[in-house]
């Protein structure tokens, strides 16, 4: 495990162990709160929804521990969408091995997430939701590869898979 990996898994663990809202200082859930957005459901429905795992990243903003997503070694063309509400969030042709733990895209598709900033941990990152239905999905870092240099870090219980058809 190299210097940067073991730094994001120590962080991972901290936010899912300590949680998230213990650590809160005007998290990107705040801002989403005076968002708008097409598909909107109770608490209760998410829940009959949603695996309790994809609950907890895409409506409280929680971490999935890295390396544990079968997402993370899909290596087919095809679309990754929104768990919540199915929208195609990133395509397969923008993925990449971050080493992280987390699967990784250099870009979203258009208009297809919002971004706020997000300051829980005590750090200041912008955090990626679902346009949509403004599921948490991650956070964008710009230490990515080109062309775009960002690296989208996603929780893959947020996302589906679709692969592509013949």
């Amino acid at each position: 495990m190299n210097r940067r990996e073991l730094l994001l898994s120590g962080a991972a663990a901290l936010g899912v162990v300590a949680g998230a809202t213990a650590l809160r200082m005007g998290g990107a859930q705040d801002a989403r709160a005076a968002e708008t957005f097409e598909v909107t459901k109770t608490e209760a429905e998410w829940r009959a929804i949603l695996p309790d795992a994809a609950f907890n990243v895409l409506r409280k903003e929680g971490t999935e521990y890295p390396g544990t997503s079968p997402l993370l070694n899909e290596h087919r063309k095809g679309i990754f969408a929104c768990a919540g509400c199915d929208l195609p969030v990133y395509s397969s042709e923008t993925k990449f091995d971050s080493g992280t733990g987390w699967p990784s895209f250099w870009q979203e598709i258009p208009n297809s997430v919002g971004k706020t900033v997000d300051r829980s941990l005590g750090m200041t990152r912008t955090e990626v939701h679902c346009r949509r239905c403004g599921g948490h999905l991650g956070h964008v870092f710009d230490d990515g590869p080109p062309p775009t240099g960002l690296r989208h870090c996603i929780n893959g219980v947020a996302l589906t898979f679709k692969p592509a058809t013949a």
